[in-house]
C-alpha cells in the first residue's frame, strides 16, 4: 500500500507506514544467518590457531634458548671435567740384581701382585714362565720419575733364596732390573670419584667395538638419542605405568655420569636427552666414546668410586687395560650394567653369566670368532683376590702419604693436576707385616681364651735412608679407619730405657761394664706421694753392670741410673733422637710413663739404628707432574743426634738384650746366625705390649693392645715380640754388623759382674769399652769376687750416690 503526495511540483509514491506491533515481520533467508555464524566460527578458530602458533613459536624459541644454554653449559663443564685427574700413588719399584736375597716363590708372588700372568708363550709384556730354578719374564715398559724403563725379556736364575744372575734375551748379564711399580692408590676428591685417564691409543679397539655392540649398536648413526629404542621402551613403560625399561645411548650414559643423578623420572630423562643432543652437536663421536671409556662407573671401593676402564682394569685385574684378555674385557663390560649387581666377588655366578652372554653376543655379531668366544667363556673370572673390598688396600700407608704431602700441596692440586706420587712402600714387606700381624694375633687370642679383641700396629723402616717400607694400622687388612700406627698414643714402658742408658754413656761417667745397684728405692714426689718402683718379677738383683740392667730390663737399676744422670739429660736425648716435643722431666719418665705412637717410636729407634744420626722418616720420594717432570723431591735431611761412639756402645747393649735378655725368645725365632738389636716394652698392668728392633738394614716396631686400654696379659716378648720376629724372618734383612769407632776397643766382660773375663767363659760377652778403661779381671771363670781396688771403688760409689 502507498499514497501519493506532491512536493515542489512533483508527484511521489510514498509507501504506507507499517504498524510494527500488528504487522507480521518477514523471515530472513536461512542461509544469511548461517553465513554470519560460519564467519564468526572461522574467526575464533583462526584466533586459536594464531595463539597456538604463537605459543608454539614461543615454546620453540624457549626450548631452543634452553637447549643453547644447556649446550654452552655442558660444553664448558665437559671440558673442565675431562681434566679432573686425582694424583696417583705408586710403590717403590722392585729391584732385582745378582746377590739379592729373594726366593723364586717370593718373586712369583711379586709378579702376581703386579698383575703378571704365567704363560707358556711370552708374547706380550706382563707374562712370565717358570723353568725349574729360572724365571723367564717379559717386563713392562714404564716411567719412574724422569727415568724410562723399556720392556725387556729376561731370565732370572736362583741359587737357593738368592738371585744368582739376571740376563737379557741375548744372554748378556744385567746388573740391575727394575719391575714396574705397583699403583697403590689415589688421592681423589671429596666426592669420591677416582679414575686413571687413558689416551686414545691406549684403548684397545676391541673394547670400543664391544661397547657399541653391547650398549649402543646405533651409536655411529644417532645424534645423541635413539628414537627407535625410545619408542620401543616407551611402549613398555606406558603399559607398566612406570619407567621399567631404558633406551639410553652411550652419549646419554655419559651425560648421566657427568651431570645427572640416576633418578628414574620423566624430567630427568628429558634433560638427559637434551644434553645428549647438545654433546653430539659440540663433539665428534670418537671424542665422546673416548670420554665414556674414561668416565663410566665400574666399581665401589669403600669411599672411592672407580670410574673408567683404565682404573677398572687395575682394580679388578691389577694390570693395564692393554693387557686384558677377551674374557677379562668382557667381564669389565659386564660391570657397566651394574657394578653392585654383577660384582664378581660377591655375586660370581651373576658376573659369569653376564660375561658369557656378552661373549655370545660378540660372537653372533662377528666381532670375535665363535672359537674365541667359547675359549673365553671357559675361563675363570680371574679377578684379584682383594677386588671389590670396601676399603683401600694400603689405607694406613696412604694415610701417611697424605699427611706428608699436605705440608707441601693444597688438596686441590692433588685431586686435579694428575700428579704422580712416588713412595717408599715395599709391597713385599707390607704383605709380610700384614700377614705376621694377623697370624700372630689369631694365635695369641686362641691361647688366651677370651678377653677384649687385640689390635696391632707395625712400622717397618730402612734406617740408613729413613724410608718407611710398610705400615700396618689395624689387624684388618686394608682397614680405612683409625690408624693406630700414626694415632694410637700409648705408654711405651721399657722402650724408653735405651734413652736413659745413652744419657749415662754420654755423661762420661759410665760404660757398659759400670756397676749400678738394682735395689729397692723410695722416691718422694712433688705432690707428697711416694713412688716405689719395682722390677717386673719383684726381685732385686743387687749390683749389676749396665749391660745386664738394660738386657734384663731391671726397673730399680734403671731408676737409680736415671736419677744419677739427671732427668733433664734423659729428656734431652729423647728430643735429639726425634721426639717432636720435649717430655716433662718426671721420675716416672725413666720407666716409660710417656705416651707415643708406634710411628714416633720408630723415629726414635731409627736414629739409633742409623748410628746416632737423625733423619726424619719419609713415605714420599718424589712428586712428578703428568708429563714426567719432577715437581718436588724429598732429599735426606741428616742431623747428628748423638755421639757415634756412645750410640755404638748402646746398640751393642741392645744386641745383648736379644742374646741374653728379654728379647732372647724373639731372637730364637729368627734365622740362625743373624745378629739383631732390640728392646721389649711393657706398660703398667700389661696394657701395652711393645717390641722395637733392627738388623743391618731393617727396623721393625710392633705394638699390641686393645682400643679399650684394658690389660692384655701380654709382655713385650709374649705379644709384640712374636709379631716382630715373624716380620723380621719374612723380609730380606742383614745382620747388624758395625765396626767400632775410633777411641773404642772391644773387651770380653762377664755379663753378671761387669768384670773382664776370657772369651771361653760361659757368661762372657764382648762389649765396647772406651780405650784405657778396661775393668779388672775376675780370678777365674765364674769367680765373681772382684779385686780389692774394685771393692773400694764400689763402696765409695754407693756412699756418695
Amino acid at each position: 500500500m502507498s499514497r501519493a503526495t506532491t512536493r515542489n511540483g512533483f508527484r511521489f509514491e510514498v509507501p504506507a507506514r507499517r504498524n510494527t506491533r500488528s504487522s507480521t515481520r518477514k523471515k530472513k533467508p536461512a542461509r544469511k544467518p548461517a553465513k554470519r555464524s560460519s564467519r564468526r566460527r572461522r574467526g575464533v578458530f583462526g584466533s586459536l590457531i594464531g595463539i597456538a602458533a604463537l605459543g608454539a613459536a614461543v615454546l620453540v624459541v624457549a626450548f631452543a634458548t634452553y637447549a643453547a644454554l644447556i649446550g654452552v653449559q655442558i660444553s664448558r663443564e665437559f671440558e673442565a671435567r675431562r681434566w679432573d685427574l686425582p694424583a696417583k700413588v705408586y710403590a717403590s719399584p722392585l729391584e732385582l740384581y745378582p746377590g739379592r736375597r729373594i726366593a723364586i716363590d717370593g718373586l712369583v708372588a711379586e709378579l702376581r701382585r703386579l698383575g703378571y700372568r704365567e704363560s707358556a708363550s711370552l708374547d706380550r709384556p706382563g707374562r712370565y714362565r717358570r723353568r725349574g730354578g729360572t724365571l723367564d719374564v717379559v717386563t713392562r715398559a714404564f716411567r719412574y720419575g724422569s727415568e724410562e724403563e723399556p720392556s725387556r725379556r729376561v731370565s732370572i736364575s736362583f741359587a737357593g733364596a738368592t738371585i744368582e744372575r739376571v740376563v737379557d734375551a741375548a744372554g748378556d748379564p744385567l746388573p740391575l732390573l727394575r719391575l714396574d711399580p705397583l699403583m697403590i692408590g689415589s688421592i681423589f676428591p671429596a666426592h669420591g670419584e677416582d679414575r686413571l685417564i687413558l689416551e686414545p691409543d691406549e684403548v684397545p679397539p676391541l673394547l670400543l667395538d664391544a661397547l657399541k655392540a653391547i650398549e649402543d649398536r646405533r651409536f655411529d648413526e644417532h645424534h645423541g638419542i635413539d628414537l627407535k629404542a625410545v619408542l620401543r621402551a616407551a611402549l613398555v613403560n606406558l603399559r607398566a605405568g612406570e619407567i621399567r625399561q631404558g633406551a639410553s645411548t652411550l652419549t646419554q650414559q655419559l651425560v648421566r655420569s657427568y651431570f645427572l643423578s640416576n633418578a628414574r623420572t620423566w624430567e630427568r630423562k628429558l634433560r638427559e636427552a637434551v644434553m645428549a643432543v647438545a654433546l653430539e652437536l659440540h663433539y665428534e663421536k670418537d671424542e665422546l666414546l673416548h670420554a665414556y671409556v674414561n668416565e663410566v662407573y665400574l666399581a665401589q671401593d669403600g669411599a672411592r668410586a672407580v670410574h673408567g676402564f683404565g682404573l677398572g682394569s687395575q682394580f679388578y685385574f691389577g694390570k693395564p687395560l692393554a693387557e686384558l684378555e677377551l674374557h677379562e674385557l668382557a667381564l669389565l663390560i659386564a660391570q657397566v650394567r651394574g657394578p653392585t649387581y654383577y660384582n664378581p666377588q660377591r655375586h660370581p655366578e651373576r658376573a659369569l653369566a653376564r660375561r658369557n652372554l656378552i661373549l655370545e653376543q660378540l660372537a653372533s655379531l662377528g666381532i670375535v670368532s665363535r672359537e674365541e668366544a667359547e675359549t673365553a667363556a671357559a675361563r675363570d673370572l680371574d679377578v684379584l683376590p682383594y677386588a671389590g673390598r670396601s676399603a683401600s688396600y694400603y689405607s694406613a700407608f696412604l694415610d701417611l702419604v697424605r699427611r706428608q704431602l699436605s705440608t707441601e700441596y693444597p688438596r686441590e692440586e692433588l685431586e686435579r693436576r694428575g700428579l704422580k706420587v712416588l713412595t717408599t712402600l715395599d709391597p713385599a714387606v707390607q704383605a709380610a707385616a700384614e700377614e705376621a700381624a694377623i697370624a700372630e694375633l689369631e694365635a695369641i687370642e686362641a691361647s688366651r681364651g677370651g678377653g677384649a679383641e687385640l689390635e696391632v700396629a707395625v712400622v717397618v723402616t730402612s734406617p740408613h735412608n729413613a724410608e718407611v717400607l710398610a705400615l700396618v694400622g689395624s689387624r684388618k687388612r686394608g682397614y680405612d679407619g683409625f690408624n693406630r700406627a700414626l694415632d694410637a698414643r700409648r705408654q711405651i714402658g721399657s722402650l724408653i730405657k735405651p734413652a736413659v742408658y745413652l744419657a749415662a754413656l754420654e755423661s762420661g761417667r759410665y760404660t757398659l761394664a759400670s756397676i749400678v745397684d738394682d735395689a729397692p728405692i723410695e722416691i718422694r714426689l712433688e705432690d707428697g706421694r711416694t713412688w716405689l718402683p719395682k722390677n717386673f718379677d719383684e726381685r732385686a738383683r743387687g749390683e749389676v753392670p749396665l749391660v745386664r740392667a738394660l738386657a734384663e730390663s731391671l726397673n730399680m737399676a734403671t731408676v737409680r741410673l736415671g736419677l744419677d744422670v739427671g732427668l733433664e739429660p734423659v729428656a734431652d736425648v729423647l728430643a735429639r733422637l726425634g721426639l717432636d716435643r720435649r717430655p716433662p722431666p718426671y721420675p716416672s719418665l725413666l720407666l716409660g710413663a710417656l705416651d707415643l705412637t708406634p710411628y714416633e717410636v720408630a723415629q726414635l729407634y731409627n736414629s739409633l739404628a742409623n748410628g746416632g744420626f737423625r733423619t726424619p722418616l719419609k713415605a714420599v720420594r718424589a712428586v712428578v707432574s703428568e708429563d714426567g717432570e719432577r715437581v718436588q723431591s724429598y732429599p735426606l735431611k741428616i742431623e747428628a743426634a748423638a755421639n757415634s761412639a756412645d750410640v755404638y756402645a748402646l746398640n751393642r747393649a741392645l744386641v745383648a738384650v736379644m742374646e741374653h735378655g728379654t728379647g732372647a725368645s724373639a731372637k730364637r725365632r729368627l734365622h740362625a746366625g743373624i745378629t739383631v738389636a732390640g728392646k721389649t716394652g711393657t706398660s703398667d698392668d700389661l696394657r701395652d705390649s711393645w717390641f722395637a728392633g733392627f738388623g743391618g738394614d731393617r727396623l721393625v716396631v710392633a705394638w699390641v693392645g686393645n682400643d679399650a686400654n684394658q690389660p692384655t696379659g701380654l709382655t713385650g716378648a709374649t705379644g709384640a715380640g712374636r709379631i716382630w720376629s715373624r716380620v723380621m724372618s719374612s723380609i730380606d734383612t742383614a745382620s747388624y754388623t758395625v765396626p767400632p769407632p775410633p777411641g773404642v776397643e772391644l773387651a770380653w766382660i762377664d755379663f753378671d759382674t761387669g768384670l773382664s773375663t776370657e772369651p771361653e767363659c760361659p757368661r762372657a760377652i764382648e762389649l765396647p769399652i772406651p780405650s784405657g778403661e778396661r775393668p779388672p779381671f775376675a780370678r777365674a771363670c765364674g769367680d765373681t769376687m772382684p779385686r780389692p781396688s774394685e771393692r773400694v771403688r764400689r763402696f765409695f760409689r754407693r756412699a756418695f750416690n
